[in-house]
């Protein structure tokens, strides 16, 4: 069996993404026509974790804006003009797979970010992984009550963090 890595995702790949989202993410759920959505829009910050002819986790990523989060399961329409941050939609991997997955997704996705002259990462981290992200570099944002209203989405341990990328 081939090493675990990030390669693009393609339209191909999307039932193997819907079913790792059910999967991890069993009360956070989404449409298909929503992972569709993203990787139409940003296909550069879409991968899935390969592992021979198996897809072992996925992982969203598209420009957005600092201190917005989009609500979970609703189509973006369009990426805004003028993003200030790479949000990191989902990082889902299965159990097997995850010793240092986000790690190495976070670099290459951090990476894509500079190319394209944004110089922050975004995320909601769920279900208690606050812990992991912070090991990631990325730092928890206390919210104002409009942010704070839109976590509720994301479940009662949803926490918005940014990572600020270096030179």
């Amino acid at each position: 069996m081939s090493k675990p890595h990030w390669r693009h995702a393609h339209a191909g790949d999307l039932e193997a993404i819907c079913t790792i989202a059910a999967r991890i993410h069993p009360d956070l759920a989404e449409r298909p026509e929503i992972f569709a959505e993203k990787m139409r829009l940003y296909p550069r910050g879409c991968r899935v974790l390969a592992t021979g002819g198996e897809i072992a986790g996925y992982a969203l990523a598209h420009p957005w804006m600092r201190h917005q989060v989009p609500p979970l399961d609703y189509f973006l329409g369009r990426l805004p003009d003028g993003a200030d941050c790479l949000y990191i939609h989902d990082v889902a991997v299965l159990p097997d797979h995850r010793g240092g997955a986000a790690r190495a997704y976070v670099t290459e996705i951090g990476e894509l970010a500079r190319s394209s002259g944004i110089a922050t990462l975004a995320l909601v981290s769920v279900y208690g992984t606050r812990v992991l992200w912070e090991r990631l570099g990325f730092h928890a944002v206390a919210p104002d009550a409009a942010l704070r209203d839109k976590l509720s989405s994301y479940g009662a341990s949803a926490t918005y963090m940014l990572r600020e990328l270096g030179k």
